[in-house]
């Protein structure tokens, strides 16, 4: 932690907090110096080299959802965070474009929820991504009347239906999760040694150059000997990973496009938020679309599939200024049940609600 930073956590008290206002303010910006690279680290004394099981998931598994052989991936953690399990990009090149369409294409779309069902009819929120091309398809340099509804996007919900209000899952506010994320999801966390993990609920968050997510603990799975994983895509975010209690000063960790983390045993609970997006630099190899290996999409079963240069447009353009962050988890273990309650009955009820109670759970998103 640099000399600045660390002076101001001294006494002791929510240090977390005044960590995540100190990268998160604007003038004078924070030393981004003490950030944690692990695209460039070498291995330090907090930095450790994590071992995969390549044996988990077979070259061919792994192409067909655009992820590199196994034995390729870099897998980092740090000392006093165990359980948590940092890989640089390990997709293929050129497989990301596919990623990036699914989160801003595919997933937004009905019967998947969203904060934009909060106070707009369902008919209006069917198509988010066909009402968003026009306005999407204007030069960054003309001016527009207002956002599209793409960019006015903040969360979606896919499987178990997070319910705000109340912090919970439960059993009638369900849709079936994807087929190609569950598939994705599956093979990194048995590299990562957890055979058997089921995605069964997902969040998405959509991020603006100048939003952030506030401090927090992913605790409603009713599982927590599960691990937690984390998808990033585009630019560039800063995230703070703490301790048990937010006094706990956090690490500081670049998420660049492509990156994964993986949060189990103890470090499941751990404190964690993102206080700043990072521009990345403009243009990206992993995010090319041209650059597609078009073998992938042939093979037999293959998830991964190209992109249309039309949809493409459309993605890059968003990205430019943009971050998708996919979180995947097991809400229930085996033998497992949701609890019988009255929050159960009334849960359908609270999903119109659910935007403005994520705004409160993200008291910290800055809102564009």
């Amino acid at each position: 932690m640099n000399k600045m930073a660390a002076s101001m956590v001294q006494t002791g008290e929510d240090a977390f907090r005044k960590i995540f206002k100190y990268y998160k303010r604007r003038n004078p910006p924070p030393d981004f110096s003490d950030v944690l690279d692990f695209s460039k680290t070498t291995l330090l004394d907090k930095v450790v080299a994590v071992t995969l099981n390549p044996a988990a998931v077979s070259d061919v598994e792994a192409a067909t959802v655009g992820l590199q052989p196994v034995r390729s991936w870099r897998a980092f953690s740090l000392q006093g965070h165990p359980g948590f399990i940092f890989i640089c990009n390990p997709f293929l090149p050129g497989s990301q474009p596919f990623w990036v369409r699914q989160c801003l294409k595919t997933y937004p779309q009905k019967p998947n929820v969203c904060n934009l069902d909060m106070h707009m009819c369902p008919t209006d929120t069917q198509d988010i991504w066909g009402k968003s091309l026009r306005g999407l398809s204007v030069l960054p340099s003309a001016k527009r009347q207002e956002k599209t509804l793409l960019e006015r996007l903040r969360w979606v919900t896919l499987g178990y239906h997070y319910n705000w209000d109340a912090k919970t899952y439960s059993a009638d506010h369900y849709t079936p999760f994807p087929a190609d994320l569950q598939t994705l999801s599956v093979q990194i966390t048995a590299a990562c040694g957890f055979p058997g993990f089921s995605p069964e609920a997902g969040i998405l968050n959509y991020y603006r150059s100048d939003s952030s997510l506030g401090i927090h603990v992913d605790e409603s799975e009713l599982d927590h000997s599960r691990p937690l994983l984390s998808l990033s895509f585009g630019q560039t975010a800063i995230f703070l990973l703490g301790g048990l209690c937010r006094k706990d000063p956090p690490a500081a960790l670049y998420m660049h496009s492509g990156d994964v983390m993986v949060m189990s045993g103890q470090s499941r609970l751990l404190y964690h938020a993102v206080p700043r997006i990072v521009p990345a630099p403009q243009r990206h190899p992993d995010l090319e679309v041209d650059s597609h290996n078009l073998a992938l999409s042939r093979q037999d079963g293959a998830v991964v599939e190209s992109v249309s240069e039309e949809d493409w447009a459309v993605c890059s353009r968003y990205i430019q200024s943009s971050r998708v962050n996919v979180t995947v988890r097991q809400v229930l273990g085996p033998g497992q049940s949701f609890p019988q309650t009255s929050t159960d009955v009334k849960q359908t009820a609270h999903s119109t609600e659910e935007g403005q109670s994520g705004k409160r759970k993200r008291s910290e998103t800055a809102q564009t």
